[in-house]
């Protein structure tokens, strides 16, 4: 069974529009402002360690306009480009980036079907509307937070439609670069009242 990862750049106040600075939001690039080497090695060890990705449409246009055509020496390019990608979407009519699959309808069944399908991890990046589907439905299985040190002040938050309290487990925390932290939730185990 796969685990179901949202992996998010992060800011202290909950944003995570925009981290590399596409065009059209003020704070565009904020993740860039603080050095995280060892955060750039987690995030290459992340992705080379998954199976699939899972997007929801916005974050998909973004990352579907740009990485067909980015390369490097390291494989990573690579490995984005071929893995098997979702989207979950009833307005995007074909998905043109290589080996995509686009999810039109019963959401939670097919990502619950996805998480039988594959061994490794089914990492989710951005998709703030996706993420709080599939929080409400008890999908996902960790969230792993780079924590950056800035205060945006606007911007789509990770979670912006909070319905419900989830309470997570602090499962993992360490410094990924000067001032940027990697903390890892889980789901906290349910308790009998």
């Amino acid at each position: 069974m796969g685990k179901l990862v949202v992996t998010e750049f992060i800011s202290l106040d909950g944003v995570i529009e925009d981290p590399g600075g596409a065009e059209g939001f003020e704070h565009g690039g904020w993740s860039f402002k603080s050095p995280a080497p060892d955060g750039e090695q987690f995030k290459f060890d992340e992705l080379m360690a998954s199976d699939a990705q899972l997007f929801g449409r916005h974050t998909y246009e973004a990352f579907a306009a740009a990485w067909p055509e980015i390369t490097d020496e390291a494989g990573f390019a690579d490995k984005m480009n071929s893995m098997p990608k979702y989207v979950v979407s009833t307005t995007l009519g074909e998905a043109k980036w290589n080996n995509t699959t686009v999810i039109s309808e019963n959401v939670a069944e097919e990502v619950a079907i996805l998480k039988a399908k594959y061994e490794g991890d089914i990492l989710v990046a951005g998709s703030a509307t996706l993420v709080d589907t599939l929080r409400a439905h008890d999908l996902v299985d960790e969230y792993r937070l780079m924590v950056h040190p800035v205060v945006l002040g606007s911007g789509k938050r990770l979670f912006h439609q909070v319905g419900g309290m989830s309470d997570l487990e602090l499962v993992d925390s360490r410094k990924v670069g000067p001032n940027v932290l990697l903390l890892t939730y889980r789901a906290a185990a349910k308790t009998d009242s």
